[in-house]
């Protein structure tokens, strides 16, 4: 007799809007512009550049120059691909810095210095302003100041065109007024993508949260229905067999509330919340922080996208059963224990907790068992991911949990080939 189960309306998905403005675009536009604005001053050094290029050594022109425009190269690639962006910005800064200190050392000696202001001073706020991309906002300060005082001091001196100190000054001052503008706009961009960032993900995981409520009640719908409908019905029915009809009746609805309990709990509910790989990072680790036994934690590049919720879920419970496992059995004096996070190829998560304990021999452990084989295998297989388990007695455990599961080269790294890895960086 086939059960009725209840319909509840689902919820309706909502298709998420895309974000106005992130930290990541923020970044992106501010360095494309100082890169681009730095080109277009770099351009117009070139006729000063040349009008002054007798007065040094040819070996430091050979040397500084290249070095300068080449960077400002590298740093508008860099900032157009979106790869390496703040490293290209800081070395262009530190390579700029670099001319400043050299200049005088590199004028020969008797020729006549150009009075006037000296090329290096037309790409003195690009310098500034790369600084605070590529540096944070305390380094980005301290150098928006440190380059206009080397600058100006460097141009009261003969070799640097023996200016009066009023006006070293006045160029020293007008580039950290530029650069004071610049490293302000870039904080407030910065701080204010932030709050957004922060604020959409606060608003995500309220959703998220309400999604997982109205999961839960339909899947308690659901259950009831079965309970009531069909268990409850079998009992009832077999109960009640008192002929070889009415038994085969019963035996038949045992059958199908049977099946239908089998059904219900291999299914998985897909609600369409997700969960970002960030703050699945920063579960796991907050778990291994309050166990009662130390593990070390370190998160490696855990990656900027989602994955469901329910595999996230599934995730951190086998994870933290991992964990449980190791606490009681691998030993308690004299072990170390340690969980890595990282990020995998593509839009994947791998997670290896492991111990130097007392290990075990698998093929030992009895099958009634289910901490391994349920707990930490089946679920993640069920949620679409991979668990694999290393261990020997005497030689500790290593559990390592892969999200999405997706056999081949793309997977990461094989567990045979980064066990050694694992142990070294967790030890």
């Amino acid at each position: 007799m086939p059960a009725n189960r209840a319909v509840v309306s689902p919820v309706p998905q909502v298709k998420q809007p895309r974000n106005p403005i992130s930290r990541k675009q923020v970044e992106k536009v501010i360095s494309r512009s100082v890169a681009g604005f730095g080109i277009v001053f770099g351009a117009q050094t070139i006729p000063w550049l040349l009008g002054q290029i007798d007065e040094s050594y040819p070996l430091w022109q050979w040397i500084v120059v290249p070095a300068l425009f080449g960077s400002l190269v590298l740093v508008l690639v860099m900032s157009i691909v979106q790869v390496w962006v703040r490293p290209a910005h800081a070395l262009f800064a530190i390579l700029y810095l670099g001319a400043l200190i050299s200049w005088p050392f590199a004028v020969i000696p008797g020729v006549t210095v150009f009075p006037g202001i000296h090329w290096l001073n037309y790409i003195l706020t690009v310098a500034t302003a790369m600084a605070a991309i590529g540096f944070n906002a305390r380094w980005g300060t301290i150098y928006l100041f440190v380059a206009p005082i080397v600058y100006s001091i460097v141009r009261t001196t003969p070799q640097g065109g023996g200016a009066t100190w009023q006006l070293a000054v006045v160029e020293g001052f007008y580039a950290i007024i530029l650069g004071a503008a610049i490293i302000i706009i870039v904080t407030m961009l910065r701080q204010a993508a932030t709050n957004v960032d922060n604020a959409q993900a606060t608003a995500l995981d309220r959703y998220g949260h309400a999604v997982r409520q109205h999961a839960t009640e339909v899947e308690r719908v659901q259950v009831d229905s079965i309970v009531h409908d069909s268990v409850l019905t079998t009992f009832i029915s077999a109960a009640r067999a008192y002929t070889p009809e009415a038994e085969a009746l019963a035996a038949t609805m045992a059958g199908n509330a049977i099946g239908h309990l089998r059904d219900a709990a291999a299914a998985s509910p897909d609600d369409g919340s997700t969960m970002r790989m960030t703050v699945l990072a920063s579960k796991i680790v907050d778990s291994a922080t309050d166990l009662s036994m130390p593990f070390e934690v370190r998160v490696r590049n855990p990656g900027s996208g989602s994955l469901p919720i329910q595999a996230a879920d599934a995730v951190h419970s086998a994870v933290i059963q991992a964990m449980m496992n190791s606490m009681q059995h691998a030993g308690a004096s004299g072990v170390s224990r340690w969980v890595n996070v990282r990020g995998v190829v593509p839009e994947g998560i791998e997670v290896v907790v492991g111990d130097d304990g007392a290990g075990f021999e698998a093929s030992e452990v009895p099958g009634e068992r289910l901490g391994v084989r349920i707990s930490i295998i089946e679920r993640i297989s069920n949620a679409g991911g991979h668990a694999a388990i290393t261990t020997a007695p005497d030689e500790g455990t290593v559990v390592r949990i892969t999200w999405p599961y997706e056999p081949g080269p793309t997977n990461g790294i094989s567990l045979d080939d980064s066990l050694a890895d694992d142990q070294a960086v967790g030890r």
